[in-house]
């Protein structure tokens, strides 16, 4: 038991400095970062990797964190907006893989439930953010940003996060030819 918390705990730790990490790819460009979502992945992963309560956790502190320590995102509204996204990519996904059969149809079922579930919360957060604030925020902006602008994402998330789960989770594996 001791040793499972521990475990989980590391990986947890690892996929923290990975979502840290993983943005230097796009060089710190808010348009490509925001297109190519390399902060979600690690998420995701923990959802399905180690729990739905430390993907939950890592999904609210590191956009947060990496607001901080490295100024990107910024951390109002960006990186608070995205904390509440995160936080629920890594719920949704961790309780509905543990809940529902494990094939790859049905992970696929799963991980998009999650997108969408992360994308309403984000769309939920930033219209209290603007509400409260002169942030600018509308439907259209809401459209473009989840779903327009990001479809490269969306693809690399849909083509990695099955890959690189079902190498952890023989149970979910592709069928071997």
């Amino acid at each position: 038991m001791k040793n499972d918390f521990i475990r989980q705990l590391v990986f947890t730790a690892m996929l923290l400095a990975m979502g840290l990490l993983l943005p230097f790819l796009t060089l710190n460009n808010p348009q490509l970062g925001s297109a190519i979502l390399l902060m979600h992945i690690p998420v995701l992963l923990c959802g399905v990797l180690v729990s739905p309560r430390h993907a939950f956790i890592l999904g609210a502190v590191l956009p947060l964190m990496r607001s901080i320590l490295i100024g990107a995102p910024p951390l109002f509204p960006i990186a608070t907006a995205m904390a509440f996204e995160l936080a629920a990519y890594g719920l949704v996904i961790g309780l509905l893989y543990a809940k529902l059969p494990k094939s790859i149809p049905i992970f696929y079922g799963v991980l998009v439930g999650a997108m969408l579930a992360g994308r309403v919360v984000w769309a939920g957060a930033m219209t209290v953010i603007s509400g409260l604030s002169d942030v600018n925020f509308s439907f259209s902006i809401f459209t473009s940003a989840a779903f327009v602008n990001s479809i490269p994402g969306i693809a690399l998330q849909l083509i990695l996060i099955p890959v690189i789960v079902s190498a952890f989770k023989p149970e979910l594996g592709w069928k071997k030819a």
